[in-house]
């Protein structure tokens, strides 16, 4: 899909947060010029000047400089006309705004900026049910401050699992179940995880064609690069911490985690809460570029083509050739992490040459069967059933930062702001 550069009606973006996906979503809208400016919430005093800020605005390690990403060999520096009394900048012909006074999301003051749309990239406010004046700050603040949309970039957490969320909230990955965002009624927007996106992007081709029904059990590990929320070096737990490794090392460590694409899938594809699935983390000592290993036990259809690696992949590469938005691609060629990094808007990158499948006769004491009752049971022959299921693991690449996940991001926040 073609990067949209329509202007935005005059529309200002609110971005809380200047992290990895809050530097990387302002250049993606730098360069995408939708909105005529960018009103940054950094929330505290950063470096010494704004000039420092500029510093930190147009070099990033894992991506290079923001001049090389909008222009590349033909770069030029593209910040200019720093004012320090009023905090903004020009970048690219982009008016960008600091504000640098409030963490809280309902003393940021979004209305006196002209702010109606709000991407908060902190990873901090994720319960959509707390009130505007949480102690600490809620998402909910920012409508308070004068936002009308809220747009997370991260999967809502509920403090209670049994809770339902309220009926303003919704969680949608792009190509998936973006529709079901209703601007009536909506005002806080999950944009789900980069896990997710890829993985949504990965099984919804396979249940398109097979059902849930076929389905019997799936799972998946993602293999994920390092974020922020990992030391860089060992450092003491802190007071009442569960997990021991989040406190150990990434740069020379591999580290278990857990990973909420599970139940944020369910969300986004409700076939799912048919499917029995178990989704697993681990953390490598990459700065970006993950990979998702998708297992799934289908059971065969005699009277259909048997499931092999080459109908998977047919499913994909079609699937792929006719995505509308080219969201998920599909390769025959031998990658590794790095050579899918920045790939614009690959929600997942298919590798098929690493399809497998393996078919087994699984059997079925219908004796353990709940519900059927003892008089059928001792009419049957044979009281256990042998049925074929193919065991199929497919590969996912994708950049969990700019590549995949913000540029889907941005065209999350454009759809939203084209009904503002």
């Amino acid at each position: 899909m073609e990067l949209n550069t329509s202007k935005g009606k005059g529309l200002k973006l609110g971005v809380n947060g200047f992290g990895r996906i809050g530097k990387l979503a302002v250049w993606h809208h730098v360069a995408r010029k939708y909105f005529d400016e960018l009103v940054v919430n950094i929330g505290r005093k950063a470096g010494n000047s704004i000039a420092d800020i500029a510093h930190y605005a147009c070099r990033d390690s894992t991506y290079g400089s923001l001049q090389g990403y909008l222009y590349g060999h033909n770069s030029k520096p593209v910040i200019g006309d720093l004012d320090e009394k009023n905090g903004t900048m020009i970048i690219d012909g982009v008016k960008v705004k600091f504000l640098r006074s409030s963490r809280n999301p309902r003393d940021i003051g979004w209305a006196n900026q002209g702010v109606k749309l709000v991407v908060d990239t902190t990873g901090i406010f994720l319960d959509p049910t707390h009130a505007p004046d949480q102690s600490g700050g809620s998402l909910r603040g920012h409508l308070a401050a004068g936002a009308e949309k809220v747009i997370v970039s991260a999967p809502f957490k509920l403090p209670d699992k049994e809770m339902s969320f309220p009926e303003d909230v919704v969680t949608t990955v792009m190509g998936i179940n973006a529709s079901e965002y209703d601007p009536r009624r909506h005002k806080l927007i999950s944009n789900a995880s980069c896990t997710t996106t890829c993985l949504a992007h990965m099984i919804k081709p396979l249940l398109n064609y097979f059902g849930a029904k076929k389905i019997l059990s799936a799972s998946m590990v993602t293999v994920h690069a390092a974020t922020g929320s990992q030391e860089v070096l060992d450092r003491l737990p802190k007071s009442g911490a569960k997990d021991l490794r989040k406190s150990r090392s990434i740069l020379n460590n591999i580290i278990l985690t857990t990973t909420g694409a599970a139940n944020a899938l369910k969300l986004v594809i409700h076939e799912m809460e048919e499917i029995g699935f178990i989704a697993e983390s681990v953390r490598i000592p990459t700065t970006t570029g993950s990979l998702i290993i998708l297992i799934l036990n289908i059971q065969e259809d005699l009277s259909k083509e048997k499931i092999r690696k080459e109908l998977l992949n047919d499913i994909y590469r079609e699937t792929a050739e006719n995505d509308p938005n080219g969201y998920l691609h599909y390769t025959d060629t031998q990658n590794v992490s790095v050579d899918i990094i920045g790939l614009p808007r690959a929600a997942a990158i298919i590798e098929g040459y690493e399809t497998h499948t393996r078919t087994a006769q699984v059997c079925i004491d219908l004796g353990q069967v709940p519900g059927l009752g003892k008089d059928i049971i001792l009419a049957l022959k044979d009281k256990v059933v042998r049925t074929p299921v193919t065991q199929a693991v497919i590969f996912g690449w994708y950049d969990n930062e700019m590549g995949s996940y913000v540029n889907m991001l941005g065209d999350r926040i454009v759809s939203v702001a084209e009904h503002l």
